[in-house]
């Protein structure tokens, strides 16, 4: 394989393999004593075959361990003598611009992955450890964010509230869960929704993660004093139409961006909340008031993501009494909006075949959406409990996460094993 700029690593396009594979041709590599480079190379062209989304360089007593992140999970792929895997790590620190004589000391960097004609950022993160450096590579391959809203997992009745809310000439948007929970990807959906020609958009983000054609993206950059409230005014200076906040972490980013909302512009953001419900007293602990909360918020979309069934080997599996009740009583509780006489419930079990990850390819979201009303309006001065939030959104029709999740486990698309390791054990009666 040749050789790559500081910056850049060229590697092949591969097939996908299975797991076992992946692991028996890198120690093959090993054995053969091949260039540093091209093992480097040959890892990556793994890792981006797989869709992997991060790798894991684990250094132990005697050895180091590598481990991929896939669908959300961490699956272990092969080992390297201490010797090898230094060798990897300088590799490694030479491509991400890291300093190769540092080793106590953390490091972020960054580099480029080179693809026939594709391109893969890759944030580079190195910790020392009892053992030595551990490394973790996070790979942002442009497409996993190329999703248009349709494909983002939304049922059609939440669809048609987000398409509603995205049409409005100004206002708030919310996108809230854990790291990892899919929200950068719902946010520049909605983007993209918003996003046109005749508009000026642009977005302040920590990092930048991918890069988005005919947008303006700013990086927050703390040593120079750019973060998301002074990065978030100097925005409102260029004369947006559009304004992509990647977090409210703080009152200050909170209010700017509040008021934003509420003179005209459309503000897409994200918080860390664990549900719909808890973003509101969220805003509230930061210090907003109350007052502005209701008239900026239009919606507050809640998700997590879960494994996609894989369409080779998935197995139908019989319903048995307890559980046949256990879904009518669940249907029989659905909210109005959604169409009960489309439902047929199915269950399906993940089985594994050699185009999976046990029995799982891919990853789905789970969504709640919490649109605010004049009447949440009235309840957000009055009362900002998550729970008295969360009982009037029942009450206004909003399907919870794990209902639509189990509504997807009907579809054939997940498992309640999935859902229920994402979302808590199952209550088939909310």
């Amino acid at each position: 394989m040749e050789a790559a700029q500081k910056g850049e690593l060229k590697i092949d396009k591969l097939e996908p393999l299975p797991l076992p594979e992946v692991g028996r041709r890198l120690g093959e590599a090993v054995k053969k004593r091949v260039p540093t480079t091209d093992l480097v190379a040959t890892i990556f062209s793994s890792a981006a075959a797989l869709k992997a989304s991060d790798a894991h360089f684990e250094s132990e007593k005697e050895d180091a361990l590598l481990r991929f992140r896939l669908d959300g999970l961490l699956y272990d792929i092969t080992r390297f003598p201490r010797d090898v895997y230094e060798d990897i790590l300088g590799r490694i620190k030479l491509v991400s611009g890291l300093k190769l004589n540092v080793s106590d000391a953390p490091q972020d960097g960054r580099f480029t992955i080179l693809r026939s004609g594709d391109e893969i950022e890759v944030r580079a993160s190195t910790v020392p450890s009892e053992y030595g450096e551990t490394a973790v590579l996070r790979l942002l391959d442009p497409k996993a964010v190329a999703l248009n809203l349709g494909d983002l997992g939304l049922r059609a009745d939440d669809l048609d509230i987000a398409e509603k809310e995205l049409k409005k000439p100004n206002g708030m948007i919310l996108v809230t869960g854990p790291t990892g929970s899919g929200k950068t990807t719902t946010l520049y959906a909605f983007l993209k929704k918003v996003h046109n020609s005749e508009l000026k958009t642009i977005t302040i983000e920590d990092p930048i993660e991918y890069h988005l054609t005919g947008i303006e993206q700013t990086q927050v950059d703390s040593e120079s004093g750019y973060d998301f409230a002074s990065g978030l005014r100097s925005i409102l200076r260029q004369d947006p139409d559009v304004i992509l906040v990647g977090e409210i972490r703080d009152l200050e980013t909170a209010e700017v961006a509040m008021h934003a909302a509420l003179t005209g512009h459309v503000v897409l953001s994200t918080l860390h909340t664990n549900d719909a419900a808890g973003a509101l007293p969220r805003l509230i602990d930061l210090g907003t008031k109350p007052a502005i909360i209701g008239p900026a918020l239009n919606l507050i979309v809640a998700q997590r993501l879960v494994r996609r069934l894989c369409e080779y080997c998935k197995t139908e599996i019989a319903i048995n009494p307890e559980l046949a009740e256990n879904i009518k009583k669940f249907i029989n509780g659905l909210s109005k909006r959604v169409d009960k006489t489309a439902i047929e419930p199915k269950i399906y079990s993940a089985k594994g075949c050699d185009k999976c990850h046990n029995g799982y390819r891919g990853r789905i979201g789970v969504f709640e959406l919490l649109g605010v009303d004049d009447a949440l309006e009235s309840l957000i001065v009055k009362e900002v409990t998550e729970e008295a939030v969360r009982k009037f959104a029942k009450e206004q029709g909003m399907v919870e996460m794990q209902s639509d999740g189990i509504l997807k486990v009907f579809s054939g698309v997940t498992t309640l094993d999935e859902v229920e390791r994402v979302t808590g054990p199952i209550e088939w009666s909310r």
